[in-house]
């Protein structure tokens, strides 16, 4: 089955306005507060969407180099999920390996901070379902890092225009990619 990407780009905005921005007071994991909300787990984690956000993602990230793509739980879990599907979906595409970065090291077990396939030496890419500050996403390009992989980039779903770029870019050395801004919601 082909999908074309405009029509994906469209149908997956549809569904973030439609299902996803939650109007509203809210205090963001930042610390930050906000009259609007991004609940994209109502996307990334929807049989419908998901497939959209798989290859929404691969399509925003095609001029990058990387054969392995995840970042700190939660809210990358479901996204390099997707977007392992999606490249195991198209037979022209490379294989992609995902992984989650845990918040903190387990004290058991393996006692790994990075769980899946190994990343070390790999080219990674670090996912993130929206960004504010970036911090989420920094988190895990320094938890890649001290797996020894080389991070090519960070990439989201949604961004919030509120810093996360500059930060990335400054702090993490990587480019920062999204497939929507606030303009693009209709929440700017």
């Amino acid at each position: 089955m082909t999908h074309s990407v405009e029509v994906d780009r469209r149908n997956l905005l549809q569904q973030i306005q439609e299902r996803a921005i939650v109007h509203g007071r809210v205090t963001l994991s930042s610390g930050k507060e906000a009259d609007w909300y991004l609940d994209l787990r109502r996307i990334t984690l929807s049989g419908l969407a998901a497939p959209m956000v798989g290859r929404v993602m691969l399509n925003l990230t095609r001029d990058l180099a990387y054969d392995a793509v995840g970042g700190l739980t939660m809210g990358a879990d479901p996204v390099a999920t997707a977007m392992l599907h999606a490249a195991a979906a198209d037979d022209d595409g490379p294989a992609l390996d995902a992984f989650v970065v845990r918040k903190q090291g387990k004290s058991h077990g393996l006692q790994q901070r990075v769980e899946g396939p190994s990343i070390q030496g790999r080219r990674v890419l670090i996912v993130e379902d929206t960004s504010t500050t970036g911090g989420s996403a920094l988190d895990a390009v320094t938890a890649a890092r001290e797996a020894g992989a080389e991070v090519v980039a960070v990439a989201v779903i949604a961004d919030r225009a509120t810093g996360a770029a500059e930060r990335i870019q400054a702090d993490g050395g990587v480019p920062y990619l999204w497939a929507y801004g606030p303009n693009d919601l209709g929440i700017s």
